[in-house]
């Protein structure tokens, strides 16, 4: 842990409008929350708990499934994150999971009782937890406040077709909001990314491409008033194993691991900055 460079990014953050973020996919520092309190960040903080799933060795989840020993570890878990973060003026929200199976039956009583003891910890915040099951699916949200989904549309699925995010992602804004009437963020989203690779015209991994590619999800956010936050993946590159999906980690970053800044960046600065000033 070092404070300097917790400090160096905050000032990315500011520099680039940002005024919030989700602690995924745990609780960070006790030094990092104070400078979010410092700063004045706002915060979703998450438990540790992420792609659990409830059935069957069929399930896309089925490497992470719960039992009753996972239960009991989760609420002490939201118990631990709750005493020890309660006082900070930046949490402005619980998440109790991050992509979830809740399309799974067993996801029924098994969140409704987590998301009972998040409220039974602190009934003054919102508590949400952080889709990747479709709203078709979903069977869950009825208990919660917020709706976070994570959706990459056009890289995990039509890869490189920028023309289909739109209608895809509107289209499944508006079954969410249908079906809840509850406001939406955005939580992860985003386009691997090498520093430094430029194309014409711009191809997957290219800064222009991941330009281009958020710039199709804002269209739909800035059209949907129910969309009430984004946070891209990530902030930064970082470290992941070994394997055939990623060349030396996760380059969703909006900065390099060096803390360099991507197009993105500045992208993001300009469309930031310009509603800071509105």
């Amino acid at each position: 842990m070092d404070e300097a460079l917790n400090i160096r990014d905050f000032h990315l953050l500011k520099w680039m409008g940002a005024n919030s973020f989700r602690t995924s996919h745990y609780p960070y520092s006790e030094e990092l929350m104070k400078l979010a309190d410092r700063e004045g960040f706002v915060v979703i903080d998450e438990v540790p708990a992420v792609g659990m799933c409830f059935w069957d060795g069929n399930s896309v989840f089925a490497g992470n499934r719960v039992n009753q020993d996972t239960l009991v570890h989760h609420k002490q878990m939201l118990a631990d994150m709750y005493h020890r973060d309660k006082n900070h003026p930046c949490v402005m929200m619980w998440s109790v999971a991050n992509e979830a199976a809740t399309h799974e039956e067993g996801a029924v009583p098994y969140f409704k009782e987590i998301i009972e003891t998040m409220r039974d910890l602190d009934d003054t915040r919102p508590v949400t937890m952080v889709h990747t099951t479709g709203p078709d699916g979903d069977k869950v949200s009825q208990w919660l406040d917020v709706i976070c989904v994570n959706r990459y549309y056009a890289w995990y699925n039509d890869h490189g077709h920028l023309d289909v995010i739109g209608l895809q992602l509107e289209h499944e804004m508006k079954k969410w909001y249908n079906k809840y009437h509850k406001p939406i963020i955005m939580s992860e989203y985003g386009a691997d990314t090498i520093a430094g690779f430029h194309k014409t015209p711009p191809v997957a991994f290219t800064e222009e491409f991941q330009c281009l590619y958020m710039e199709e999800y804002h269209k739909v956010f800035d059209k949907l008033d129910y969309m009430i936050g984004e946070h891209p993946w990530a902030f930064a590159d970082f470290q992941t194993k070994q394997g055939l999906n990623r060349v030396d980690g996760n380059k969703k970053g909006i900065f390099t691991r060096n803390r360099q800044p991507k197009m993105s960046a500045y992208m993001l600065k300009e469309r930031w900055t310009r509603r800071i000033k509105q």
